[in-house]
């Protein structure tokens, strides 16, 4: 009877990119699950909402921390693969492939589904367009007392190199002109952390609401 020979199974190669994912994509779909949450009409409004905010927190990180190592590694000429084969140049690309659908259908979801809803129980996000002349009139006055103060622009030219900026703060590019020689200047303004990022009107000056839209308000 002649004997069976037994198969010798495969080696498998572990150092092979096809039994990887890449990390930084990886970290991408566990954020994207993160803004499904806020898709999910089960969830209550206002933690859908939180939901869009803790998706933009985790980018802020990600890019802060992750996003810049890939970065410095570019810059130091650094040509080492990742184990899923991919170099520092191939992910960045693959990340800003993989996060443009992601955060075009966050501000998507946000304009037509979110922000109504919102409207819906009483709570409107303005822009300036939207607002009446005594709701303008306010936050002009608001401005010059409160926000222009503490403002301190910051001239970028020969001589004054472009400043450094710190993460997680809003900044504001901008062109000033001297009243004087009417000659302008590229600048940089830094918003202060202790200016908040949204005014609260005053009761006198809230939205008045005709059925479902807020009076004067071009609203979706």
């Amino acid at each position: 009877m002649p004997r069976v020979r037994k198969a010798v199974p495969e080696e498998i190669n572990l150092t092979s990119p096809q039994y990887y994912f890449n990390r930084e994509l990886s970290w991408l779909e566990f954020n994207n699950r993160v803004l499904h949450e806020a898709f999910d009409p089960r969830t209550l409004l206002l933690e859908r909402l939180k939901f869009m905010a803790i998706f933009s927190s985790n980018l802020d990180e990600f890019f802060m921390v992750r996003v810049a190592a890939l970065k410095q590694q570019v810059e130091a000429e650094v040509h080492q693969l990742s184990p899923d084969g991919r170099s520092p140049e191939a992910q960045i690309e693959a990340i800003a492939h993989r996060l443009r659908p992601m955060a075009q259908q966050q501000d998507r979801h946000f304009e037509e589904a979110i922000r109504p809803q919102l409207a819906a129980k009483g709570i409107y996000l303005l822009n300036y367009i939207d607002l009446n002349q005594e709701q303008r009139l306010y936050l002009q006055s608001y401005f010059e007392e409160q926000i222009f103060p503490v403002l301190t622009p910051l001239a970028v030219d020969p001589g004054h190199p472009f400043p450094h900026i710190s993460n997680l703060s809003l900044n504001l590019a901008v062109v000033v002109k001297d009243v004087e020689t009417k000659e302008e200047h590229f600048a940089r303004v830094k918003v202060p952390d202790v200016l908040p990022r949204f005014i609260v009107l005053p009761p006198d000056l809230q939205v008045e609401v005709k059925g479902d839209r807020p009076f004067g308000q071009a609203f979706p």
